[in-house]
Protein backbone atom coordinates (compact mmCIF):
# COMPACT_ATOMS: atom_id res chain seq x y z
CA UNK A 1 0.00 0.00 0.00
CA UNK A 2 1.26 3.47 -0.92
CA UNK A 3 2.15 5.57 2.09
CA UNK A 4 0.70 9.08 2.39
CA UNK A 5 4.03 10.92 2.03
CA UNK A 6 5.90 8.46 -0.20
CA UNK A 7 8.52 10.26 -2.29
CA UNK A 8 8.20 13.55 -0.43
CA UNK A 9 10.87 15.46 1.48
CA UNK A 10 9.95 17.29 4.69
CA UNK A 11 11.85 19.90 6.70
CA UNK A 12 10.90 20.31 10.37
CA UNK A 13 12.43 22.96 12.62
CA UNK A 14 12.93 22.48 16.36
CA UNK A 15 12.37 18.76 16.02
CA UNK A 16 14.56 17.30 18.78
CA UNK A 17 11.61 16.59 21.08
CA UNK A 18 7.95 17.24 21.80
CA UNK A 19 5.59 18.11 18.96
CA UNK A 20 8.37 18.57 16.39
CA UNK A 21 9.75 15.11 17.03
CA UNK A 22 6.27 13.54 16.94
CA UNK A 23 5.66 15.15 13.53
CA UNK A 24 9.03 13.97 12.19
CA UNK A 25 8.35 10.37 13.26
CA UNK A 26 4.79 10.44 11.91
CA UNK A 27 6.03 11.72 8.52
CA UNK A 28 8.80 9.12 8.42
CA UNK A 29 6.29 6.35 9.16
CA UNK A 30 4.35 7.55 6.10
CA UNK A 31 7.41 7.36 3.84
CA UNK A 32 8.79 10.92 3.81
CA UNK A 33 12.51 11.68 3.78
CA UNK A 34 13.21 14.01 6.70
CA UNK A 35 15.53 16.93 7.37
CA UNK A 36 15.34 18.26 10.91
CA UNK A 37 16.92 21.42 12.28
CA UNK A 38 17.63 22.51 15.82
CA UNK A 39 19.73 25.11 17.53
CA UNK A 40 21.71 22.74 19.77
CA UNK A 41 23.51 19.54 18.92
CA UNK A 42 22.76 17.20 21.81
CA UNK A 43 21.77 13.60 22.50
CA UNK A 44 18.04 14.36 21.95
CA UNK A 45 18.89 15.66 18.48
CA UNK A 46 21.08 12.68 17.54
CA UNK A 47 18.51 10.23 18.90
CA UNK A 48 15.70 11.82 16.89
CA UNK A 49 17.72 11.39 13.68
CA UNK A 50 18.30 7.72 14.57
CA UNK A 51 14.59 7.21 15.36
CA UNK A 52 13.64 8.67 11.95
CA UNK A 53 16.19 6.50 10.12
CA UNK A 54 14.67 3.42 11.77
CA UNK A 55 11.67 3.85 9.44
CA UNK A 56 13.95 3.21 6.47
CA UNK A 57 13.79 6.74 5.07
CA UNK A 58 16.59 9.22 4.45
CA UNK A 59 17.17 11.43 7.49
CA UNK A 60 19.62 14.19 8.26
CA UNK A 61 19.98 16.70 11.09
CA UNK A 62 21.20 20.26 10.68
CA UNK A 63 22.30 22.57 13.47
CA UNK A 64 20.93 25.99 12.57
CA UNK A 65 19.40 28.98 14.36
CA UNK A 66 15.97 29.49 12.78
CA UNK A 67 15.79 33.05 14.13
CA UNK A 68 18.77 34.07 11.96
CA UNK A 69 17.98 35.04 8.36
CA UNK A 70 21.25 34.05 6.69
CA UNK A 71 21.56 30.79 8.64
CA UNK A 72 18.04 29.86 7.48
CA UNK A 73 18.84 30.61 3.82
CA UNK A 74 21.97 28.50 3.93
CA UNK A 75 20.38 25.55 5.74
CA UNK A 76 17.56 25.41 3.16
CA UNK A 77 20.14 25.56 0.33
CA UNK A 78 22.04 22.73 2.02
CA UNK A 79 18.90 20.61 2.42
CA UNK A 80 17.96 21.10 -1.26
CA UNK A 81 21.52 20.07 -2.21
CA UNK A 82 21.32 16.96 0.01
CA UNK A 83 17.74 15.85 -0.70
CA UNK A 84 17.09 17.32 -4.16
CA UNK A 85 13.87 19.10 -3.18
CA UNK A 86 11.56 20.26 -0.38
CA UNK A 87 7.86 19.36 -0.49
CA UNK A 88 6.86 20.10 3.11
CA UNK A 89 8.08 22.71 5.58
CA UNK A 90 6.97 22.59 9.21
CA UNK A 91 7.88 25.75 11.14
CA UNK A 92 7.80 24.38 14.67
CA UNK A 93 10.70 26.06 16.51
CA UNK A 94 9.40 28.02 19.49
CA UNK A 95 10.07 29.20 23.03
CA UNK A 96 8.20 30.87 25.89
CA UNK A 97 9.28 33.61 28.30
CA UNK A 98 6.05 33.98 30.26
CA UNK A 99 5.48 36.91 32.59
CA UNK A 100 2.95 39.70 33.09
CA UNK A 101 3.40 42.65 30.75
CA UNK A 102 4.27 45.04 33.57
CA UNK A 103 7.22 42.81 34.49
CA UNK A 104 8.25 41.85 30.95
CA UNK A 105 11.66 43.03 29.81
CA UNK A 106 12.39 44.23 26.31
CA UNK A 107 14.71 41.25 25.94
CA UNK A 108 11.92 38.79 26.84
CA UNK A 109 9.72 40.38 24.19
CA UNK A 110 12.40 40.50 21.47
CA UNK A 111 13.64 36.96 22.03
CA UNK A 112 10.18 35.36 21.78
CA UNK A 113 9.30 37.37 18.65
CA UNK A 114 12.64 36.48 17.03
CA UNK A 115 12.51 32.76 17.74
CA UNK A 116 8.77 32.22 17.22
CA UNK A 117 7.81 34.66 14.46
CA UNK A 118 10.90 35.81 12.60
CA UNK A 119 11.98 32.18 12.20
CA UNK A 120 8.76 31.48 10.27
CA UNK A 121 9.52 34.36 7.89
CA UNK A 122 13.16 33.23 7.53
CA UNK A 123 12.51 29.57 6.70
CA UNK A 124 9.40 30.18 4.59
CA UNK A 125 11.09 32.82 2.46
CA UNK A 126 13.98 30.45 1.79
CA UNK A 127 11.83 27.36 1.13
CA UNK A 128 9.31 28.93 -1.25
CA UNK A 129 11.93 29.26 -3.99
CA UNK A 130 12.29 25.50 -4.59
CA UNK A 131 8.55 24.98 -3.95
CA UNK A 132 7.50 27.56 -6.54
CA UNK A 133 9.94 26.11 -9.05
CA UNK A 134 8.46 22.63 -8.67
CA UNK A 135 4.94 24.11 -8.55
CA UNK A 136 3.95 22.39 -5.36
CA UNK A 137 4.48 22.42 -1.63
CA UNK A 138 2.84 22.48 1.78
CA UNK A 139 3.94 24.90 4.50
CA UNK A 140 2.68 24.23 8.02
CA UNK A 141 3.19 26.84 10.72
CA UNK A 142 2.85 26.00 14.39
CA UNK A 143 0.72 28.66 16.03
CA UNK A 144 -1.21 28.20 19.30
CA UNK A 145 -4.71 28.68 20.66
CA UNK A 146 -3.29 31.59 22.66
CA UNK A 147 -2.56 33.24 19.32
CA UNK A 148 -6.32 33.02 18.72
CA UNK A 149 -7.65 33.91 22.19
CA UNK A 150 -4.75 35.61 24.00
CA UNK A 151 -3.62 34.57 27.48
CA UNK A 152 -2.66 36.53 30.59
CA UNK A 153 1.07 36.36 31.25
CA UNK A 154 1.87 35.48 27.64
CA UNK A 155 1.55 38.75 25.70
CA UNK A 156 4.86 38.11 23.89
CA UNK A 157 4.04 34.47 23.06
CA UNK A 158 0.43 35.30 22.08
CA UNK A 159 1.60 38.13 19.82
CA UNK A 160 4.14 35.86 18.11
CA UNK A 161 1.58 33.11 17.56
CA UNK A 162 -1.09 35.56 16.32
CA UNK A 163 1.50 36.99 13.93
CA UNK A 164 2.04 33.51 12.52
CA UNK A 165 -1.68 33.29 11.69
CA UNK A 166 -1.67 36.56 9.73
CA UNK A 167 1.51 35.53 7.95
CA UNK A 168 0.04 32.11 7.06
CA UNK A 169 -3.07 33.62 5.48
CA UNK A 170 -1.03 36.13 3.45
CA UNK A 171 1.37 33.47 2.16
CA UNK A 172 -1.57 31.24 1.17
CA UNK A 173 -2.95 34.11 -0.94
CA UNK A 174 0.41 34.90 -2.54
CA UNK A 175 1.43 31.36 -3.44
CA UNK A 176 -1.86 29.61 -4.21
CA UNK A 177 -1.46 30.15 -7.95
CA UNK A 178 1.82 28.17 -7.78
CA UNK A 179 0.08 25.30 -6.00
CA UNK A 180 1.92 26.02 -2.75
CA UNK A 181 -0.35 25.70 0.28
CA UNK A 182 0.15 27.31 3.68
CA UNK A 183 -1.78 26.44 6.85
CA UNK A 184 -1.38 26.89 10.59
CA UNK A 185 -1.99 24.51 13.46
CA UNK A 186 -3.07 25.99 16.80
CA UNK A 187 -2.49 23.40 19.53
CA UNK A 188 -4.30 23.84 22.83
CA UNK A 189 -3.21 22.26 26.10
CA UNK A 190 -0.76 19.60 24.90
CA UNK A 191 1.05 17.31 27.35
CA UNK A 192 4.75 17.80 26.53
CA UNK A 193 7.95 18.44 28.52
CA UNK A 194 7.00 22.12 28.52
CA UNK A 195 3.58 21.60 30.19
CA UNK A 196 4.81 18.72 32.33
CA UNK A 197 6.54 21.17 34.65
CA UNK A 198 3.22 22.83 35.57
CA UNK A 199 1.79 22.11 39.03
CA UNK A 200 -0.95 19.43 39.14
CA UNK A 201 -3.70 21.87 40.18
CA UNK A 202 -2.90 24.14 37.23
CA UNK A 203 -3.05 21.15 34.88
CA UNK A 204 -6.38 19.99 36.33
CA UNK A 205 -7.75 23.52 36.07
CA UNK A 206 -6.89 23.52 32.36
CA UNK A 207 -8.45 20.12 31.77
CA UNK A 208 -11.70 21.24 33.44
CA UNK A 209 -12.05 23.89 30.70
CA UNK A 210 -11.63 21.38 27.86
CA UNK A 211 -14.83 19.76 26.55
CA UNK A 212 -12.98 16.51 25.79
CA UNK A 213 -11.71 16.55 29.41
CA UNK A 214 -8.10 15.71 28.65
CA UNK A 215 -4.90 17.32 27.58
CA UNK A 216 -3.84 16.65 24.01
CA UNK A 217 -0.83 14.58 23.00
CA UNK A 218 1.99 15.40 20.59
CA UNK A 219 0.51 12.57 18.49
CA UNK A 220 -2.83 14.44 18.22
CA UNK A 221 -0.98 17.39 16.71
CA UNK A 222 1.18 15.18 14.48
CA UNK A 223 -1.95 13.60 12.95
CA UNK A 224 -3.23 17.01 11.81
CA UNK A 225 0.27 17.89 10.54
CA UNK A 226 0.19 14.66 8.50
CA UNK A 227 -3.19 15.56 6.99
CA UNK A 228 -1.98 19.08 6.06
CA UNK A 229 1.27 17.74 4.55
CA UNK A 230 -0.42 15.07 2.45
CA UNK A 231 -2.53 15.26 -0.68
CA UNK A 232 -5.59 14.51 1.46
CA UNK A 233 -5.65 18.28 2.13
CA UNK A 234 -4.89 19.37 -1.44
CA UNK A 235 -7.78 21.90 -1.40
CA UNK A 236 -7.02 23.27 2.09
CA UNK A 237 -4.97 26.46 2.32
CA UNK A 238 -4.89 29.58 4.48
CA UNK A 239 -6.59 27.78 7.37
CA UNK A 240 -5.96 27.62 11.10
CA UNK A 241 -6.76 24.24 12.64
CA UNK A 242 -7.32 24.37 16.39
CA UNK A 243 -6.19 21.10 18.00
CA UNK A 244 -7.56 21.80 21.43
CA UNK A 245 -10.24 19.29 22.44
CA UNK A 246 -12.97 21.86 21.80
CA UNK A 247 -11.50 24.50 24.14
CA UNK A 248 -11.57 27.18 21.41
CA UNK A 249 -14.45 27.28 18.95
Amino acid sequence: MMKLLEGKTAVITGASRGIGKAIALKYASEGADIAITDIVDNEDFAETVRNIEAFGVKAKGYISDASKFEASESVIDQIVADFGKIDILVNNAGITRDTLLMRMTEQQWDLVLMVNLKSVFNLTKAAIKPMMKQRGGSIINMSSVVGVTGNAGQSNYSASKAGIIGFTKSVAKELGSRNVRCNAIAPGFILTDMTDKLPEDVKNDWIEKIPLRRGGTAEDVANIALFLASDLSSYVSGQVVNVCGGMVM
